[in-house]
């Protein structure tokens, strides 16, 4: 039998009574950073072999796992922190036990997402997640594209250097919107900074953080104030073409491409 097992985002007493029998109980651990996880089992005297499973050999895990649990072993499988699965190694993993009909469970906890949403004080409600953006900024603004008149909250990842640009790209994409950038959950020093995306995030940027950020209004979008030399421009300045800048304002405006055209000649 194989379970997925969620383990402390920060702090390490916030770890369920199933969880700590599932891990004693386990033949085997795969983990997604053995030097991580020993840490875990050595604060609660827990000795087992363990194995990788990471992004970058997680397909030859997945079948090591099955294997082994066709054979009868008890196999636990934990990311670093938090959920396995959830932007985190284990995805390809239950694939594959699910293609080869093998079952599988998970005992929840700690999921850095949920925890940022209520920390965050932003409507949770309805919500979206979306995890780490792409690294090149028109990827980036593309994938923002899609849920820029989503009305849901959104919850990102991001690493510390990539914040700024981050933020950056979800003002030009979405435009002014109330947000929060939280840190350090369940540790010490934890921190929510609740901002606009227009001022962005003050401050050195250090440790993985969650942004969440507040779902449009309904209504126009907010691009729609700018000139239409100003609302092509912006969508050049993201890293746009300008067919696609010009495409983009005008379904913003709720006018044709041609009608915005003649704004367009001399950018």
């Amino acid at each position: 039998m194989v379970t997925f097992i969620a383990t402390p985002i920060g702090n390490l007493k916030d770890i369920s009574l199933r969880a700590l029998e599932a891990l004693k109980d386990a033949d085997v651990i795969f983990c997604e950073d053995t030097r991580h996880t020993i840490k875990l089992l050595n604060a609660y005297e827990i000795k087992k072999p363990l194995y990788a499973c990471h992004k970058f050999n997680e397909t030859e895990a997945a079948h090591k796992i099955l294997e082994a649990s066709r054979r009868g072993e008890k196999v636990a499988v934990v990311s670093d922190a938090g959920t396995p699965v959830v932007s985190d190694p284990g995805n390809t993993v239950c694939k594959i036990l699910r293609e080869n009909g093998e079952n599988y469970t998970l005992i929840p906890g700690a999921c850095a997402c949920i925890a940022a949403l209520v920390l965050s004080a932003l409507p949770a409600g309805r919500f979206a997640f979306i995890g780490f953006l792409p690294d090149k900024k028109g990827e980036k603004i593309a994938l923002l594209e899609k849920y820029k008149d989503s009305d849901l909250t959104l919850l990102f990842h991001s690493a510390p250097q990539d914040v700024d640009r981050d933020i950056q790209a979800m003002y030009e994409t979405f435009g002014d919107r109330p947000a929060a950038a939280v840190r350090e959950i369940t540790k010490i020093h934890e921190e929510a900074v609740n901002f606009t995306l227009k001022e962005g995030l003050p401050g050195e940027k250090r440790g993985e953080y969650v942004l969440v950020v507040g779902g449009a209004e309904e209504g126009e979008s907010p691009l729609n104030s700018l000139s239409e030399v100003e609302h092509i421009k912006h969508y050049m300045a993201a890293g746009l073409d300008k067919k696609e800048a010009l495409k983009r304002a005008a379904k913003d405006r709720g006018v044709s491409k041609s009608d915005l055209y003649p704004f367009s000649i001399d950018l």
